[in-house]
């Protein structure tokens, strides 16, 4: 890592500020995408306020970085400001981690693969490293961030409402959707207070990550749409046509999902055009505020974006931003400046996906484009020589010369500006099929009038790249084969920009042009075999298997006939079970048993383990004369839940209000004697007392008792309680006191509440269920005396009522008994 220059730090200078939880897991969350990460978890606690950590599977941080890795303004992303223009990673600042730094305790676990062991770094709140020490996790970054907000008490009781951590849970999840689409290869997992709240597993491509985000309702009635142009291409999917509107958008825009060069973007402008013409075919009573469920990723040249308009990074800024409402009345054409030209052509592919439905202007003259052979936007007069013409009106309108003014009834009517050379009113320019580029590259063929009675296709909707009901039945998703000239475009695109930085979009197309012409014919032969390969697996994806037909779902005729009409067929009797001799003596077994009955152990003489059946979970034990089936897990099981009962302690939290305790709280007068008669601590200075009575202390209830002169002036507060069994409170409090007081229960065992029994069930269940699968004979041995000790005679089943043994049969004393085994 290397600190950026002065000047690109002033540059740079965004005043970085952590202000929620969701500015931290984004700025996390973005440098495990910089990292490589394909599997990314996030875990929150208190809503993040407590804990938030965040594990990826990255290529991890250099040791030699590590020093320097949350220092403001070192970052391995970019040198120096010109590299902006290149700009590959989402971050690129080298202030997130710092900033994180200054408002929580930050603890950073890295491992790249050159290192044989993970370390754990703790950072102060400059940044620096203050400790380390090895780690046993694996490749990647594992940042910690505890007790955020701790330094500022006013933002963290911002944050105090219940209601606005909620809501800032809800922007968290909705930051890891908009990535969990536009990275269908990435595994995301959202938890909270240890409960998976969301989480989306690797895709193949953008319409699986959708309905893995979405869902398969939302997304069956979503179309891919593409558009590209010189230096711009469009992709995303949008709500077919005509459709329910309240089943292709909803009141808010948390659906829809608008990417620049893969970046999370909320551009209000391309919002306000997809809105306009989704809304535009229908009724403005029912599209009111409606926003339709739209992803929508924008591809341009990183030299023409601006990123580092805001510090979340989430606005940008395209160069040269001119009015919109330009775009709308006047042709277009290939050389507009950067946010025109993306305008322009969100606004192209709605108006050939929607229609022109946004009103008289729009339907007048509406925005359209003409393909040849995949070059970009074709029309007649460009918008430079239309705003000329603007610009000129207004000097001859300076002057005092007598030109006519522009009437808004000529300017929705198409009227008002002319063609210089024909003298004729502008006309909208039509859409034609795409064509293929010749072999000079950017030579068109000749577009004659088409004949009457031929339907015009149209080149967005209709081209060969758009998917067919077959390929949406196998969820595949082909791409146009490529002709030769443009694979060529391609490659060479790209080393034309390096060369000339500063070359306009046409110079570059020119020179692009002129490199085919010159291009030998061994190299123009390699680009026309890639081509043909292109169109091969084309033809071979979209042609149907030979002999395959489409299913057809059954009829339920035959059905109805077999439950109506057809005679009920007699049951045929069970077959014979499937049994298979094996070698057997009686007298051996019975030699072998009394053997096993007179051995010398301290064991007790009632149970004999036998041997351990070939499916490893379970033991065939003799009791007396009787052969049983012992499940060791289920008797552990027991062992574990009764051990909890009588010995755990629930750990308590302290409550940010402390409840009083008063007669009408704990059921009566009664209740809070037998309450202030258990045992307690000594009592500190003031005279406060905390109870220390296990049957309280056990079940997670910390009480103190503040005494006074007479009963009523003493105070009983519950400042602690137990946070890790759900919906645990007062109830629960009566219920210990009923026990002391009707059941004189002396123990903790006897004290328990409900809740807290089935919490310790689970957890027995739990920790039964961490046993290895198969047990040793010590262990099993172990298990039988342990369950003689501690378990009664009458306890011989597990939590779920399982009996611990299944007998099997009785050991016969004669051979003549033989048979019945």
């Amino acid at each position: 890592m290397n600190r950026l220059p002065a000047d690109t730090v002033r540059l740079l200078s965004s005043c970085q500020v952590i202000n929620s939880v969701v500015n931290v897991v984004k700025e996390l969350l973005e440098n495990s995408l910089d990292a490589g990460a394909l599997s990314i978890d996030i875990k929150l606690e208190n809503y993040g306020f407590d804990r938030i950590e965040i594990r990826d599977n990255g290529s991890g941080i250099k040791a030699a970085d590590t020093a320097v890795m949350a220092v403001q303004h070192y970052t391995s992303k970019i040198c120096s400001h010109d590299d902006l223009e290149h700009l590959a990673t989402y971050g690129f600042r080298g202030e997130a981690l710092g900033s994180i730094c200054a408002v929580a305790e930050v603890a950073v676990t890295t491992k790249t693969s050159e290192d044989d062991v993970g370390t754990k770094y703790t950072l102060d709140l400059t940044g620096s490293v203050v400790s380390q020490k090895p780690s046993h996790l694996g490749q990647g970054t594992t940042v910690c961030a505890l007790k955020l907000f701790k330094n500022l008490p006013v933002r963290r009781q911002y944050y105090a409402n219940t209601k606005k951590c909620k809501e800032e849970l809800k922007k968290v999840q909705d930051v890891l959707m908009a990535y969990a689409i536009i990275k269908p290869e990435l595994r995301l997992t959202l938890t909270h207070n240890k409960v998976v709240l969301w989480q989306k597993a690797k895709v193949s491509d953008h319409r699986m990550a959708l309905m893995a985000t979405l869902g398969p309702n939302a997304v069956a009635h979503l179309l891919p749409v593409h558009h590209q142009q010189p230096e711009i291409v469009i992709d995303g999917f949008f709500p077919r046509p005509g459709m329910d509107c309240s089943l292709a958008s909803s009141s808010n825009p948390d659906k829809t999902f608008i990417f620049v060069n893969d970046r999370p973007v909320h551009q209000k402008d391309i919002l306000k055009v997809v809105r306009q013409h989704f809304l535009a075919q229908y009724p403005a009573d029912s599209a009111l505020n409606r926003y339709p469920t739209v992803m929508l990723n924008i591809t341009v040249p990183s030299s023409t974006v601006d990123v580092n308009l805001t510090p979340d990074k989430t606005q940008i800024l395209l160069q040269n931003k001119v009015p919109f409402s330009i775009i709308l009345s006047i042709s277009l054409q290939t050389d507009f400046d950067s946010q025109v030209a993306v305008l322009a052509a969100v606004e192209t592919l709605l108006v050939s996906f929607y229609g022109p439905g946004l009103g008289s202007a729009t339907e007048a003259t509406p925005v359209t484009t003409e393909y040849d052979g995949g070059s970009g936007l074709h029309a007649g007069p460009s918008l430079g020589d239309c705003l000329e013409r603007l610009d000129n009106h207004d000097q001859g309108h300076d002057k005092g010369k007598d030109v006519e003014q522009l009437s808004a009834v000529s300017w929705s009517r198409g009227t008002a500006l002319t063609d210089p050379s024909t003298g004729e009113p502008l006309q909208p320019v039509k859409i034609h099929l795409a064509t293929g580029w010749s072999s000079d590259l950017g030579q068109v063929k000749a577009k004659g009038q088409s004949s009457p009675g031929k339907k015009v296709s149209n080149a967005i909707t209709e081209k060969r790249a758009a998917l067919t009901a077959y390929d949406l039945i196998n969820n595949r998703a082909m791409r146009t084969p490529l002709s030769p000239a443009t694979l060529f475009e391609r490659e060479t695109r790209a080393s034309v920009l390096q060369e000339k930085p500063t070359a306009s979009l046409q110079d570059i197309t020119t020179a692009v042009q002129e490199r085919w012409k010159n291009l030998g014919e061994e190299d123009r032969k390699k680009y026309e075999d890639k081509a043909k390969k292109h169109l091969e697996r084309y033809d071979l994806q979209t042609k149907l298997p030979q002999g395959q037909k489409r299913k057809v779902l059954p009829s339920n005729q035959p059905v109805l006939d077999q439950l109506f009409f057809s005679q009920p067929q007699k049951k045929r009797g069970p077959g014979p079970k499937p049994s298979q001799p094996l070698p057997f003596s009686v007298v051996t077994l019975r030699q072998r048993l009394h053997r096993l009955s007179f051995q010398s152990n301290p064991r007790p003489q009632g149970l004999r383990l036998v041997n351990r059946l070939a499916s490893q979970s379970a033991w065939v034990v003799l009791c007396g004369r009787k052969l049983m089936l012992l499940n060791p897990f289920r008797v552990e099981e027991a062992l574990l839940f009764k051990r909890l009962l009588e010995n755990n302690i629930l750990p308590a939290a302290s409550l940010q209000n402390p409840i009083q305790l008063t007669d009408s709280i704990l059921g009566g007068a009664e209740y809070t004697q037998s309450l202030c008669t258990m045992e307690k601590g000594s009592p500190e200075l003031r005279g406060m007392a905390i109870f220390s009575d296990p049957r309280l202390v056990a079940n997670g209830f910390q009480i103190t008792l503040t005494p006074g002169s007479s009963s009523t002036e003493r105070h009983l507060e519950v400042t602690a309680m137990a946070d890790c069994v759900p919906f645990l409170g007062m109830e629960d409090l009566r219920e210990i006191l009923t026990a002391v007081l009707h059941r004189n229960a002396k123990t903790v065992k006897e004290c328990r509440p409900l809740k807290v029994t089935n919490y310790l069930q689970g957890e027995a269940v739990r920790l039964a269920r961490q046993l290895p699968v198969t047990l040793a004979k010590e262990d099993v041995e172990d298990i039988l005396l342990r369950m003689q000790q501690q378990l009664e005679e009458t306890s011989q089943a597990c939590i779920h009522g399982q009996a611990f043994f299944h007998h099997l049969s009785d050991i016969p004393d004669t051979e003549q008994e033989a048979p019945c085994l």
